[in-house]
């Protein structure tokens, strides 16, 4: 393990609540430097006072604004020098039930949680292109897998963001950058508290953040915890739609 004075630049996006503030506090506590970035400027700026001092800079952005984004991602290479690590974890979440089918629902969720990585990607690029290297993280979730009830605006936004870093990855790699996806099963944050149904294999965002540190440097695509219910989920990729249909009815009873 390197010394801690000798660990890189992480932008974390997506850090003022749930996992990303666990995972920016871990990271500065493992010795990293990490330029937070979320909305609320408050909360970052409370998070500057909780990581260790010097090893965390706020920096305010909206990813739906791809000029500000752009805008950012300069500055922090400018002020704080090269981006190593990227954390693309910014997101939002509100069930749906089919009474309540909301188009402005899907149209906020796709905004902020797949366009707000690609204006990040777009930001990032083209420095990381120059250089030959670094490493991009994307938040998705276990919910891309497979269609699940309730969840068709967040599903989708998360399976298209699967689909865009399974797309991408080869010519990032022969870039040399290395694009990896995240996909958490439950973590108890202020999102998913909005589920009124039990979550099994429920987890803290400090358990999320180790498992995501604990993977940021084995090369994997895919970073995915808690391990059995991935298998789980991910058998149930595998069967035909009456029984998997079957099956969701009869758990989620829809």
């Amino acid at each position: 393990m390197p010394a801690a004075d000798t660990r890189g630049l992480v932008w974390l996006v997506g850090a003022s609540s749930g996992i990303g503030r666990a995972l920016a506090l871990r990271l500065a506590a493992d010795g990293w430097r990490v330029a937070a970035s979320a909305r609320r400027r408050e909360s970052l700026e409370q998070l500057v006072t909780q990581a260790p001092a010097g090893r965390l800079q706020a920096w305010p952005l909206d990813v739906t604004q791809p000029e500000q984004v752009r805008q950012v991602v300069m500055k922090i290479e400018h002020d704080m020098g090269a981006i190593d690590i990227a954390i693309l974890n910014a997101g939002d979440y509100e069930p749906m039930a089919l009474d309540a089918f909301d188009v402005s629902l899907f149209r906020r969720l796709m905004e902020v949680n797949y366009h707000g990585v690609v204006h990040c990607l777009d930001a990032l690029l083209p420095v990381l292109r120059e250089r030959g290297r670094g490493q991009v993280l994307v938040t998705a979730s276990v919910a891309g897998y497979r269609g699940l009830p309730q969840a068709a605006p967040y599903g989708a936004s998360k399976a298209a963001l699967i689909s865009l870093a399974e797309s991408l990855q080869p010519e990032m790699a022969r870039a040399g950058i290395a694009l990896r996806v995240i996909n958490p099963g439950f973590v108890d944050t202020p999102l998913t508290r909005k589920n009124a149904f039990a979550m099994p294999f429920l987890i803290t965002p400090e358990q999320a953040a180790g498992h995501i540190v604990g993977r940021l440097e084995d090369g994997g695509f895919e970073i995915s915890f808690p391990r059995l219910f991935i298998w789980q989920l991910k058998l149930m990729r595998c069967l035909p739609y009456r029984l998997y249909f079957f099956l969701v009815r009869k758990v989620t009873r829809t």
